[in-house]
């Protein structure tokens, strides 16, 4: 457990063991750490389906279903493509949720657009697709620790919310 904060990725075996719901993670700049703490949870395979780090543009295409055409359009530095990853991730391996993080790590790769410590992170669960914008500081490793801190936790706010919206199905 991290000092001083929730341990997301076990809370979020509880809500998706709670739905008998399961996810799969669409992992870029974070290169598998998202995926890594998530399995770190004793059981997780009730829950957890499986990952695909895609940090090419041709992974990207190949395995989550995006066409190069629509990478080169929005950039793989975007919320659009985090979304698209999320959905395709979902879709892959047939779970009910997406989890996708795409962004710059540094210290290169940024643009005036894009600048070094953002990243994107999506959400989809097949009727609706989100995306999370956030800008990190510190070095390489320290903006892919943030970003799977960061896509954790939006997950499981996310899956909470879904949960108690009234008329959820829980089943």
């Amino acid at each position: 457990m991290r000092k001083g904060s929730i341990q997301w990725e076990k809370a979020i075996g509880d809500l998706l063991r709670e739905q008998r719901a399961t996810l799969a993670v669409a992992e870029s700049c974070t290169g598998g750490l998202v995926s890594d703490r998530i399995t770190d949870v004793s059981g997780s395979s009730d829950y957890f389906e499986g990952a695909i780090i895609s940090y090419s543009l041709k992974a990207k295409a190949r395995h989550l279903g995006l066409s190069l055409t629509y990478l080169e359009r929005y950039g793989a530095l975007s919320g659009s493509v985090a979304k698209k990853m999320a959905e395709g991730v979902r879709k892959a391996f047939g779970t009910t949720y997406g989890l996708s993080t795409t962004g710059v790590a540094g210290p290169t790769g940024g643009t005036k657009r894009v600048a070094v410590g953002t990243v994107f992170v999506g959400f989809s669960d097949g009727k609706k697709s989100l995306t999370l914008r956030e800008q990190f500081r510190g070095g390489r490793r320290a903006v892919k620790e943030q970003a799977s801190e960061r896509a954790l936790r939006w997950l499981y706010e996310t899956l909470s919310r879904s949960l108690s919206k009234p008329g959820t199905d829980r089943t």
